[in-house]
């Protein structure tokens, strides 16, 4: 998601949000940080299928699936790849479109959620529309400095 934002000191802010398909690492979750970017959720995808089919198509012919399993199976194929997405971090990202050496500003920060990310993109620019600055120290994001 993309926002082009007139801030109050009239400068053009670019507000964008989008997936980060890696989980940085913290200091304390180091050495337990095994994120493979999209590979593990294809992964576990193809697993549940090969899963799914096996119990559809090598089940004995006297034994009836009822359509409800079925069903329920479908669901939990279909749930399991949304809830991986909805609990990624998301990159906010607020900048103007002058280099930082020419007064530009470039401000950054993660959120866990892709509703969590919507509200704060839409907070970072109404903060802009009305402050002129994206984030009062009480939000996600930080400066970037070069």
């Amino acid at each position: 998601m993309m926002r082009v934002v007139r801030a109050a000191d009239r400068r053009t802010w670019t507000v964008q949000s989008r997936i980060s398909w890696t989980k940085p690492a913290m200091a304390d979750q180091f050495e337990h940080d095994m994120a493979a970017g999209y590979v593990s959720c294809v992964a576990m995808l193809g697993v549940i299928v090969v899963l799914t089919l096996f119990v559809v198509f090598w089940t004995p012919t006297g034994v009836v699936i009822p359509a409800w399993f079925v069903l329920l199976i479908l669901l939990v194929l279909l749930l399991l790849p949304v809830l991986w997405a909805m609990q990624r971090p998301w990159v906010i990202t607020a900048h103007t479109g002058e280099p930082i050496e020419a007064e530009g500003e470039h401000w950054e920060g993660i959120v866990h959620g892709m509703v969590p990310a919507r509200e704060e993109t839409h907070r970072v620019a109404d903060d802009l529309r009305t402050r002129g600055i994206p984030d009062d120290g009480n939000g996600p994001l930080s400066r970037l400095s070069h």
